[in-house]
């Protein structure tokens, strides 16, 4: 495969919102799934997150068990995996989580509408930044990248319009799920797939390979894509 190996984790409401419609990055997660959550980080080369999500949540994307880091560090890897943002315009704050915390590797996949200024400022933190020369990132080129810099295993952590992107693209080969026992509604609220959406003759064809059903009261899915 000349792609990274991808998955999406998502934590949803059972009414399929992975935030409220005030987006600000609400809790969703029981404390057994954060646990599951930073478990995969710890086995992934890198995580990937899109555009909304890097500007309003500026995540930490690390890996927040020191056992797991140091688990990393062991099998001869970085303490955390490389952080990857996809953003048209990468106006992002300079002192952000997403880049000074760490130790990791920081990449961002952008586009020419990013000023030259703000190019140069990010590449002077060490912020690795390639640029697309189009109105958009070129996704399957961002994944040949990824792959050649070494991320064999990529997580995706949102939001709604990226993972929707990348499964309607064919670049994602797995979906784990956690649906927590909670209704946040509001027609605006993002969802796990969000986007321009897909006629019923071109849904996205899944098979579901595990699910689980957590004293929490929450439902953990692992689908398989076809």
């Amino acid at each position: 495969m000349n792609r990274p190996y991808t998955f999406i984790n998502v934590a949803m409401t059972a009414d399929g919102k992975i935030d409220t419609f005030e987006r600000r990055g609400s809790a969703i997660s029981s404390r057994r799934d954060k646990e599951r959550v930073d478990q995969l980080r710890a086995l992934a080369d890198g995580i990937l997150v899109g555009g909304r999500t890097l500007l309003d949540e500026q995540p930490k994307l690390t890996v927040k068990s020191e056992a797991l880091r140091e688990g990393r560090v062991q099998r001869g890897v970085s303490p955390n995996p490389v952080k990857v943002g996809v953003v048209t315009v990468a106006d992002i704050a300079l002192d952000s989580d997403f880049i000074k915390v760490g130790p990791a590797r920081v990449v961002i996949f952008t586009t020419s509408q990013t000023s030259i200024p703000q190019l140069e400022s990010l590449r002077s933190l060490g912020v690795e930044v390639f640029v697309d020369d189009a109105p958009r990132v070129d996704l399957h080129n961002m994944m040949l990248t990824l792959k050649k810099i070494g991320v064999d295993h990529l997580m995706v952590e949102g939001g709604g319009t990226m993972n929707f992107e990348l499964m309607r693209l064919g670049l994602v080969d797995e979906l784990t799920v956690y649906v927590a026992p909670m209704i946040f509604g509001g027609a605006s609220a993002p969802t796990l797939a969000d986007g321009l959406g897909l006629p019923r003759d071109a849904a996205i064809e899944m098979k579901l390979i595990d699910v689980e059903r957590w004293e929490d009261g929450g439902v953990f899915l692992r689908y398989k894509f076809e």
